[in-house]
């Protein structure tokens, strides 16, 4: 297991920033942080309010860049203008992640992380998808990195492996007895 003070002692810059609007969103955010740290990326977690400290986003963006961040991924629920407004400041790409919301399930979110206007892209992953969107990020990054494309190459063998483990259980075992198992 590769830990965060080894990745960033080998790589004092960081290339990836994982910004939140709310402290609430660490359950989802720390699911990216979790997937970066497994393949070795370095990055940097910030807690950014775009609404009630405007001052401190508009300089965390600005300054994301010469930070060395290659890629930003910015969480936010309801109105969610943390990843739009950080697509408009920072120049390489963002990857949004809409959160769940107890009004409208996280809907709300994932609009206002989608609909972006045209020149203003972000990509975007599932209601609460932060280890897609660190897998996400760690494959635009690999388009110029082959080791940690092949870092990439052997996570998704690991995912196959898996599978075809969870399936041999099965045949061996039998659907109900399986289920017992999931129980426990």
């Amino acid at each position: 297991m590769v830990l965060k003070e080894d990745i960033m002692e080998k790589n004092a810059m960081p290339k990836v920033g994982i910004v939140m609007g709310s402290d609430s969103d660490m359950p989802v955010m720390a699911k990216a942080a979790d997937i970066l740290e497994e393949l070795g990326i370095p990055y940097e977690m910030t807690v950014i309010s775009a609404h009630r400290e405007p001052d401190v986003f508009f300089e965390y963006a600005k300054s994301a860049e010469k930070k060395g961040f290659k890629v930003i991924i910015a969480g936010a629920g309801m109105a969610a203008h943390l990843p739009g407004m950080c697509a408009a400041i920072f120049p390489m790409p963002v990857i949004g992640i809409p959160m769940h919301t107890t009004s409208l399930g996280g809907r709300d979110s994932l609009y206002s992380i989608v609909q972006m206007p045209s020149g203003i892209p972000v990509a975007t992953v599932a209601i609460n998808g932060g280890a897609n969107a660190g897998l996400l990020a760690a494959k635009i990054l690999a388009a110029s990195d082959a080791e940690l494309l092949q870092k990439l190459k052997d996570y998704s063998a690991k995912l196959k492996d898996q599978v075809v483990a969870k399936d041999a259980k099965l045949q061996e075992i039998g659907y109900k007895a399986y289920l017992e198992d999931m129980k426990k």
